[in-house]
């Protein structure tokens, strides 16, 4: 164990030691009540790296005094597991059972997953899993219907804390003073698994005087954000810029914004969804925000970066603090909704055009008034089809452009009543 890395070497010896989930591990946690009641369920532990899934699955199998046996989703397949099943089936170990860790567990496929359900339902193992990913994404409905999910969290400043108590009291004293443990802790972002790799290179620096920050930081680097484009996270942080910029928050927009750059994300992809917002939640309550969007987008396509990203960080303050209203997307909708289950009627006679004597015998265009020969030049003739009543799916709000829309609306209404009492 020497030579094994100080996460393995410091891993928690009960489940007393586990830090950091106390919904999970307290007096009345849930896995606490699972071993009290003496009967083994199989669970998924959903968590970030470091949050200690691996450290629990190994003290519950302790717990039962089961075999425990791991396999990784990135290096095994169902012949590893058909191998696992035999022996728990063949050598019941004076019927201890076997729980079976996979880690990596989103990794498999749905037929892979598929073939722990007869084991499962057969009670041959207790398996638990092991996931960075959200498993209504990545697990099929038969497992999840098997398992219990149990949400892990990352490791708050107080946990990490405990962390580095741990070392200290195993193996000795880090040689930090107080604000450079905190900057540890920082760098750690929750990851205690990470965290004991900083404390690695720490001793690797062999210092014989406490280190302050500034002789800290000069011997360590700082982690890649942890970002990626193609998980759930990317999801959850263009979510939260989204939701930021429609609830008027340019601060937290911004938060966002870097957040998702810093992780790496194309920001093009950014441009893109500033544009739809600057369509979907502002709209005509400030028609500028659309053409500042595609600005912006041409501006970083021209610059590229890091010039470009300011004319996008521009953006992202102004459609925070423009006036929103999504009026506009919403009649877009209901006029989808109702063209979709009224494709069979025509337009109306009126204003169809009359190319051919044939469809001119057929009224078509009779009647018809061009609106700028009018006094006011608006006519107030109808454009729905003829079976179809006059809909209203445009409703603008008071804020904003959309004040002088509304006023507008309620004009040519006012005209097209008074032109039809006529």
């Amino acid at each position: 164990m020497q030579h094994a890395p100080l996460a393995e070497r410091l891993r928690p010896q009960s489940l007393d030691e586990i830090v950091g989930q106390p919904h999970l591990l307290s007096e009345d946690g849930f896995i606490t009540r699972i071993i009290k009641n003496g009967n083994p369920l199989s669970i998924i532990l959903w968590g970030p790296p470091g949050s200690g899934k691996t450290s629990i699955a190994r003290l519950y199998a302790k717990a039962f005094n089961m075999r425990f046996q791991a396999l990784s989703a990135i290096f095994s397949g169902v012949a590893d597991l058909r191998k696992i099943i035999k022996e728990a089936e063949e050598m019941p170990l004076l019927e201890r059972g076997t729980l079976l860790f996979v880690d990596e567990i989103h990794r498999f496929n749905k037929s892979q997953q598929d073939a722990f359900l007869p084991f499962l339902e057969k009670g041959t193992i207790i398996l638990i899993g092991a996931t960075v990913e959200n498993p209504s994404f990545y697990l099929n409905d038969a497992l999840l219907s098997r398992v219990r999910v149990l949400t892990l969290n990352s490791l708050d400043d107080i946990a990490l804390t405990q962390l580095i108590d741990r070392y200290e009291t195993k193996i000795g004293k880090l040689p930090l003073d107080d604000e450079a443990k905190r900057y540890l802790i920082f760098l750690s972002q929750g990851d205690g698994r990470y965290l004991y790799n900083l404390i690695e290179n720490v001793e690797s620096m062999k210092s014989k005087k406490i280190m302050d920050i500034e002789t800290l930081q000069k011997g360590l680097q700082r982690r890649s954000a942890l970002y990626d484009r193609a998980s759930e996270q990317h999801y959850n942080l263009i979510s939260a810029l989204h939701k930021s910029v429609r609830g008027s928050d340019p601060d937290a927009a911004l938060y966002w914004f870097a957040r998702m750059l810093e992780g790496g994300e194309d920001p093009l992809y950014l441009a893109r969804r500033l544009i739809r917002m600057a369509a979907e939640d502002i709209g005509l309550a400030d028609p500028q925000a659309l053409h500042l969007a595609m600005a912006a987008t041409n501006a970083f396509q021209l610059l590229g970066s890091p010039e470009g990203e300011l004319g996008l960080a521009n953006v992202v303050v102004y459609l925070a603090l423009a006036p929103k209203s999504n009026a506009a997307y919403m009649a877009y909708g209901e006029a989808r909704a109702l063209a979709k289950d009224t494709t069979h009627l025509n337009p109306p006679a009126i204003i169809l055009n009359a190319p051919t004597r044939l469809m001119k015998e057929l009224g078509y265009g009779k009647g018809y008034v061009y609106d700028p020969d009018t006094p006011e030049s608006f006519s107030g003739q109808n454009y729905f089809p003829d079976k179809m009543l006059r809909q209203s799916f445009y409703r603008p709000v008071e804020r904003g452009f959309e004040r002088d829309m509304k006023k507008r609306l309620e004009y040519y209404d006012r005209l097209r009543s008074k032109l039809n009492d006529i």
